[in-house]
């Protein structure tokens, strides 16, 4: 079953107040409360787009791949890189627990990456 998982990138991107968020965003409250609790079922692609913009990221990255059971070998299913083992990090908490010393090493990782 294909899935939407906010959650993950909202977290991901360090929004502290998801729904509050949603709804500065122009997202209706119904729709805000139902991206924000896991129950979004559709989403027109304006709006899939809207948050892909907003959020840097794809639609795979807004999407979870939960397998059925009649699904036997994953490991070759074409929907395997949705398959999510965990959620995302909150980027502000790890942060914030590194010692000052090795941010600037961080920093400079990021932004070779980026560049890249």
């Amino acid at each position: 079953m294909l899935k939407f998982n906010f959650q993950r990138i909202l977290k991901a991107r360090g929004v502290e107040k998801p729904y509050t968020y949603l709804v500065t965003e122009g997202f209706s409250r119904n729709i805000a409360v139902r991206m924000n609790t896991g129950k979004m079922k559709t989403m027109n692609l304006k709006d899939l787009e809207k948050q892909c913009v907003r959020f840097q990221c794809t639609p795979n990255d807004l999407l979870e791949w939960i397998p059925d059971r009649y699904v036997t070998d994953i490991s070759t299913h074409p929907l395997r890189d949705l398959k999510r083992t965990d959620t995302s990090a909150n980027i502000k908490a790890i942060l914030s627990s590194i010692p000052i010393s090795q941010l600037e090493e961080i920093e400079n990782y990021i932004k070779e990456k980026v560049k890249s």
